[in-house]
């Protein structure tokens, strides 16, 4: 049987936005710290990561979960950067979201208890939503990666509204992975 490799996510496509994001991510590759930069045209904000599911599920999710899931247009402010599991000890590197987080979080529960009356595993992590940068593959340099980051800790990067949340497809592939759009649900 066929299985995709699906998330649900909010797509940074602010041209603004997206160059500003770029520029950081440059300046963060010339740090010398071993990690993996997330390309410009993948930028997002994960509403839920679904997995390897068969397409017959995914076919559900469309049907049974985002054809049911409403919001309004809003504004997501982007801001500072930070890291899991803690700046001092950086895997992932990211962007935070100052406003904006009540709705994702509403579109986060719509989309959960969708996925439970289909019978999925829910969400064990709390929500917290943010921007991944880049992922922290060795400590060579760390101490410049963590003063980068402490000067960017309240960095305004700006504001895009959200109008559109995506059902994205994800393959996996050497160079990084590739995503498709597969469903899209409007404000």
């Amino acid at each position: 049987m066929d299985r995709l490799r699906v998330f649900i996510a909010v797509d940074i496509d602010d041209p603004l936005l997206v160059s500003r994001i770029s520029g950081v991510i440059d300046a963060l590759t010339s740090l010398g710290v071993p990690l993996k930069p997330v390309e410009p045209g993948n930028l997002h904000i994960t509403i839920r990561f679904i997995g390897e599911v068969p397409r017959d599920v995914v076919n559900e999710i469309i049907d049974r979960v985002l054809s049911k899931v409403k919001f309004k247009e809003f504004d997501l402010r982007l801001r500072g950067i930070g890291a899991f599991p803690s700046t001092l000890r950086p895997r992932v590197v990211w962007i935070g979201v100052e406003n904006g987080y009540s709705e994702l979080k509403a579109l986060r529960d719509q989309v959960e208890s969708g996925l439970r009356g289909l019978g999925l595993r829910p969400e064990r992590q709390e929500f917290k939503p943010h921007l991944t940068l880049a992922r922290v593959k060795g400590a060579r340099n760390i101490s410049s990666l963590i003063r980068f980051m402490e000067g960017y800790r309240d960095y305004e990067f700006g504001v895009m509204k959200v109008r559109v949340v995506r059902l994205k497809k994800s393959t996996l592939t050497r160079s990084g992975p590739i995503y498709e759009t597969l469903w899209e649900v409007k404000a």
